[in-house]
């Protein structure tokens, strides 16, 4: 609030002329102006949508943007108060926030869901204080939106969200969680584990073998392409040597299926093993 009192208000004179400098030349100063000078606005709207646990500085914030965008779009010939203007907009930014924000789970995100939000509530304390049942058909109609619409937007905003790496029981050292109980697990049995690891310590130790039956162009390319967790290309390994791209890919090619064939020797059932669904 102190950032804000410290900067002046402007004359109706003062703002259209900077308005129209703004709007002519782009000047950032006459912006920067007449931003600063409808700050007080923000703050005033932010509070009127201010609950708990959202931050009023991040509704102010929000705000903020909204009054830039005023700013930017504002047509000083049309007659209206640039407050008037950026009101529409500082709203419109504060709200998206909100409803971004009050959940996990983004409450709307089609008009109709975005009207329910704010209205749905309101509403249904209005038909129950006149007497009337605050049915979802009777909703849908007040709210010129569908029944489906109605339901699914007073189930969301009637049950609080839960997570699930959240763990179950009150212990501290509990370390079970929603999400070990109700959601299917992707890790391999213990077991499929252990005999991946010993796969791969086998593949290991075969591929070092073939290593070392290689000299040269092959060597080099195998260590540098293969194997390698920064892989060069093609083009490297045709400038190293003075030959092509392509007969590079020729000289890999041949050194894959040599590869092959030595591991097929090595490792029963390779091609099994070595499947992509393996």
């Amino acid at each position: 609030m102190a950032e804000v009192q410290r900067h002046p208000l402007l004359t109706r004179e003062e703002e259209l002329q900077l308005a129209r400098h703004y709007k002519e030349s782009g000047d950032v100063n006459a912006a920067y102006r007449l931003v600063a000078s409808n700050l007080r606005l923000v703050v005033k709207l932010a509070h009127e949508y201010h609950r708990n646990p959202l931050s009023l500085l991040d509704l102010v914030q929000e705000g903020n943007i909204g009054l830039m965008q005023a700013v930017k779009k504002y047509d000083p010939e049309r007659g209206v108060k640039l407050s008037s203007y950026a009101a529409w907009w500082i709203r419109a930014y504060i709200l998206r926030y909100i409803m971004d924000n009050w959940k996990m789970v983004k409450l709307g995100t089609t008009e109709a869901q975005r009207k329910l939000f704010f209205k749905l509530r309101q509403e249904q304390e209005k038909l129950i204080a006149q007497g009337f049942e605050a049915s979802p058909k009777l909703l849908a109609e007040r709210l010129n939106v569908t029944e489906q619409d109605v339901v699914e937007m007073d189930q969301r905003l009637g049950h609080d969200e839960m997570s699930i790496d959240a763990p179950l029981g009150n212990d501290d050292d509990s370390r079970t969680t929603r999400a070990d109980r109700y959601l299917p697990s992707n890790s391999m049995p213990a077991d499929e584990r252990l005999g991946a690891e010993q796969l791969k310590a086998l593949f290991r130790e075969k591929l070092s073998e073939f290593a070392r039956t290689l000299e040269g162009k092959e060597r080099f390319i195998f260590e540098s392409r293969l194997v390698s967790d920064e892989p060069l290309t093609l083009q490297d390994i045709g400038d190293k040597y003075g030959v092509s791209r392509e007969r590079a890919r020729q000289i890999e090619a041949a050194l894959i299926n040599r590869m092959r064939d030595f591991m097929r020797e090595q490792i029963p059932d390779f091609d099994l093993v070595a499947s992509p669904k393996a």
